[in-house]
C-alpha cells in the first residue's frame, strides 16, 4: 500500500527513470567508500541508479564485494560475496528479474558469517532528507540491517543511491524502517 501510494506520487511528477545519474566518481571518491574494505551493493534494476561501474571499481581497488540474495515468501536477505565483476554473468535471474546467486549456491561467503560489512549501498523508490527510505515493500534491507546490528562489527554505514526525482519532503515509514546514513543523488 505504501509503495503504491508513492508510485502514484511519482507518476504525478512524470518522473522518467532513464535519466543519467551523477558521476560514478562521486561515489568512488566518497570518504566512506575509500575507507571501506567490505562493501555490499545491489545489482541495479532498469529503474534504479546503475551500479555496474561502481562494482567494477570495488574489484579494481581490491575491496570485497557482496550482493543481495533474497529469499522469496519472506523478508530474509543475505549478502553473498562476488569473486569478480564478471561473476555477475553466472548468476541466476529470479522471477523478479533480479540477478542473484541461486538458492543452492552455498560456496559463497555470507558477509555476516565472516567479517561483517563496512558499507552498504542501498536502492529505493523514494527518500526524504531525514534518511527515510521507501523500498519495494518487503523489508529486506531493514531486516538485514537489524541482523547487522547484532554482529560484533555492528551496523555498517549506509548510502542510498538515488535520482533527484526520488527525493521527497517525506516518505511513509513504520517503526521497523531503518533510516539510511546518507543519500547520494545527482544534485548533492
Amino acid at each position: 500500500m505504501r509503495r503504491q501510494a508513492f508510485k502514484s506520487l511519482l507518476s504525478n511528477f512524470n518522473v522518467e527513470f532513464s535519466l543519467e545519474w551523477a558521476e560514478t566518481s562521486e561515489v568512488i571518491d566518497h570518504p566512506k567508500y575509500q575507507e571501506s574494505k567490505r562493501i555490499a551493493i545491489f545489482l541495479s534494476m532498469p529503474d534504479e541508479v546503475q551500479t555496474e561501474e561502481i562494482i567494477k571499481d570495488i574489484f579494481k581497488q581490491g575491496k570485497e564485494c557482496f550482493i543481495p540474495r533474497y529469499k522469496p515468501q519472506s523478508n530474509h536477505m543475505d549478502m553473498l560475496k562476488l569473486s569478480s565483476a564478471e561473476d555477475i554473468s553466472s548468476l541466476a535471474l529470479t522471477s523478479w528479474n533480479i540477478l542473484q546467486p541461486s538458492d543452492d549456491d552455498n560456496a559463497r561467503e555470507e558477509a555476516l558469517a565472516g567479517g561483517g560489512l563496512d558499507l552498504i549501498f542501498m536502492p529505493g523508490l523514494g527518500f526524504d532528507k531525514k534518511g527515510n527510505r521507501l523500498g519495494r515493500g518487503k523489508g529486506y534491507y531493514d531486516t538485514y540491517l537489524e541482523r547487522c546490528m547484532k554482529h560484533p562489527r555492528g551496523k555498517p554505514y549506509t548510502i542510498a543511491l538515488a535520482f533527484k526525482e526520488q527525493i521527497c519532503e517525506s516518505v511513509p515509514v513504520t517503526e521497523n524502517d531503518v533510516p539510511v546514513d546518507e543519500i547520494l543523488y545527482e544534485d548533492c
